[in-house]
C-alpha cells in the first residue's frame, strides 16, 4: 500500500511539471499570437499503455525514457488516434486538459487504493519542515519577479510596438586626394526603428533619421551615411503582412525601392562594407528613389527559392499628387529577382529591373539584367554580381567581385576584399576596389575600419582621377 502512495506523489510532480511547462508556452504563444485557432479533432486523443504503441516515438529520441515512464507506469500519457504522439508541436489547452486530466485519474485511484497511514503523513511533514527555508526562498524570487514584470508590464513602451534604433559614425581620411576630398571629414547617421505587429507575423515600420555628411562621393559615397544638417525625415514608412504560409504583401507610403523589394542581395559585402559599392549599385540605378509609394510581393516557392517583386513610384510629382498619381509618376521603377537561398553552399539570384525617369542626369529609362552569385566555402566566401543596362543613347556593364573570412582572429568578425566596376551612363565605368575588418565589439557596438581605392574616369583633362581613403566607421546598436 505504501509503495502505490509513493508511486502517486511520483506522478504528482510529473503532472505539476507538464502544467509549468505547458502553460508558460501558452502565454509565450498568447503574447505573440493574440488570436488562437485550433481543430477540435486535435482534442480526440487514444489511451495507450506501451510507448511502443506511438509510432512516431524511437528509443534515440532525447525524451523516450520520461514518456516509457509516464506511460508504463502510470498510464498518463495518451496519443492520437493513428497512433501517433506529435512531440514536435505545441499543444491546445484541450488537449494539455485531457492530458492532465487522465495523470490526475491515476494519482487519485493511486491514493484510493492505498490510503494515506500515519507513518507517510509524518514523513510529508519532516520533509515539509526540512525544506521550509528553501519553499520560503523561492516564494520570495516568484514574488519579486512577479513585482517585476508587473512593472514593466506598466511602464512599457507599447504592447505592439518596439523599438530599435542605430547609430553610426564615419571618420574619412584622404591618403591621396581626388578633387574636391582633400581633407579628414566626419558622416554620421541615426535611425530610430518603431516596428509593430498586431498578429505576431506582421510588421508595420516607421523609421525616424537623420544625418550629415558623406565621403568618397564620386565613387557612390558611404553606405552608413546620408541627409544634411541632422533635419529629422521619416525615411522608412510601410506595412508587411503574410497572405497565407507563402506570400507575404508589402505595401510603402516611403522608403522601398530596388534592392528594398527583394529578400536578399546575396553578396555577403553588403551591410558590413563602409563603401556603399559593397551593396549592388544596380539596384537603384536610373528611375525613381526610394522617396515614394510602392508595393511589392515575395513568394516563397519554396523553402529555398523566393520570387520577389516590387514597383515604386517616386515624390514629388507622382504618388501623393492626384492630378499625376502612382502609375504617372515623373519616375517610376519595377523589380523582379528570383532568388536561391540554402544554408550551406550557394546562394544566387537573378534580378530584371525597369525605370522610367532620370537616370545620373540622362532622361529616358533603364533596363537592367542581373546576376548575383555567392560561394560559402565555411571559413570563407566567394561572391560578386555582373549588371548589363540599357539606356537611352547606350548600354553599360558593371560587376564587382571578392573575397571574404567570417571568424577571422575572432567570433563574430569578417574580414572583406572586394573590387568592380559601378555603373555608369556617361564616359567609363568608375573602378573601386575595399579591404574591411568588421569586428563586433559587443552586442552594441561594431567597429569596421578600411582601405579604400578608386578610380573615378571622369576623362576630364589634367583631373585627379584616382585616390586612396582610410575610413573607421562605429556602429551602435539597441
Amino acid at each position: 500500500m505504501a509503495k502505490l502512495f509513493w508511486q502517486s506523489l511520483l506522478a504528482v510532480p510529473a503532472a505539476l511539471g507538464a502544467a509549468v511547462a505547458v502553460s508558460g508556452s501558452a502565454i509565450a504563444a498568447e503574447a505573440a499570437t493574440p488570436q488562437v485557432s485550433f481543430d477540435q479533432d486535435s482534442v480526440q486523443l487514444a489511451q495507450i499503455t506501451s510507448v511502443s504503441e506511438l509510432t512516431d516515438v524511437l528509443p534515440s529520441d532525447w525524451a523516450f525514457q520520461a514518456l516509457q515512464s509516464l506511460v508504463e507506469n502510470y498510464g498518463c500519457i495518451q496519443g492520437y488516434p493513428d497512433r501517433t504522439f506529435r512531440g514536435q508541436r505545441s499543444l491546445t489547452r484541450y488537449e494539455f486538459a485531457a492530458g492532465l486530466n487522465s495523470c490526475l485519474d491515476v494519482i487519485a485511484t493511486l491514493i484510493a487504493q492505498s490510503g494515506i497511514n500515519p507513518d507517510d503523513l509524518a514523513t510529508i511533514r519532516r520533509l515539509q519542515e526540512e525544506f521550509q527555508a528553501e519553499l520560503a526562498t523561492l516564494r520570495g524570487r516568484v514574488d519579486a519577479l512577479e513585482a517585476e514584470t508587473a512593472t514593466l508590464r506598466a511602464q512599457q513602451f507599447s504592447t505592439t510596438t518596439k523599438l530599435r534604433g542605430q547609430a553610426d559614425f564615419n571618420l574619412v581620411t584622404p591618403i591621396d586626394t581626388v578633387a574636391g576630398e582633400s581633407s579628414t571629414s566626419f558622416a554620421g547617421r541615426a535611425r530610430l526603428n518603431f516596428d509593430s505587429s498586431f498578429t505576431g507575423n506582421d510588421r508595420l515600420r516607421i523609421r525616424l533619421q537623420g544625418g550629415d555628411g558623406n565621403a568618397i562621393v564620386p565613387l557612390g559615397g558611404l553606405a552608413n551615411a546620408g541627409g544634411a544638417d541632422y533635419d529629422i525625415t521619416i525615411d522608412d514608412f510601410y506595412y508587411s503582412f503574410p497572405v497565407g504560409n507563402r506570400l507575404t504583401v508589402t505595401a510603402a507610403a516611403r522608403g522601398l525601392q530596388g534592392d528594398d523589394w527583394v529578400t536578399s542581395t546575396i553578396v555577403p559585402f553588403d551591410g558590413p562594407s563602409v563603401a556603399d559599392a559593397g551593396g549592388p549599385q544596380f539596384y537603384d540605378f536610373g528611375g525613381s528613389t526610394s522617396n515614394g509609394a510602392g508595393v511589392g510581393l515575395s513568394f516563397a516557392l519554396t523553402d529555398s527559392i523566393v520570387l520577389d517583386a516590387g514597383y515604386t513610384a517616386s515624390n514629388p510629382g507622382g504618388a501623393t499628387t492626384p492630378t499625376v498619381g502612382i502609375f504617372a509618376a515623373n519616375n517610376q521603377s519595377y523589380i523582379a529577382q528570383l532568388s536561391y537561398l540554402s544554408d550551406g553552399f550557394l546562394d544566387a539570384g537573378i534580378a530584371y529591373l525597369h525605370s522610367d525617369g532620370v537616370a545620373a542626369g540622362v532622361p529616358g529609362s533603364t533596363d537592367t539584367f542581373a546576376g548575383l552569385l555567392n560561394l560559402d566555402f565555411g571559413g570563407f566566401f566567394v561572391a560578386g554580381h555582373g549588371a548589363y543596362t540599357t539606356f537611352t543613347g547606350g548600354n553599360d556593364f558593371s560587376w564587382t567581385a571578392g573575397v571574404g573570412f567570417n571568424n577571422f582572429l575572432a567570433e563574430g568578425t569578417q574580414l572583406g576584399v572586394y573590387g568592380g566596376q559601378l555603373p555608369t551612363t556617361v564616359g567609363e565605368n568608375p573602378f573601386i576596389i575595399e579591404g574591411y575588418y568588421e569586428i563586433p565589439f559587443n552586442e552594441f557596438l561594431t567597429i569596421t575600419p578600411a582601405v579604400i581605392y578608386g578610380d573615378v574616369n571622369s576623362g576630364l583633362a589634367g583631373a585627379d582621377d584616382t585616390g586612396f581613403w582610410g575610413a573607421l566607421r562605429a556602429t551602435f546598436r539597441f
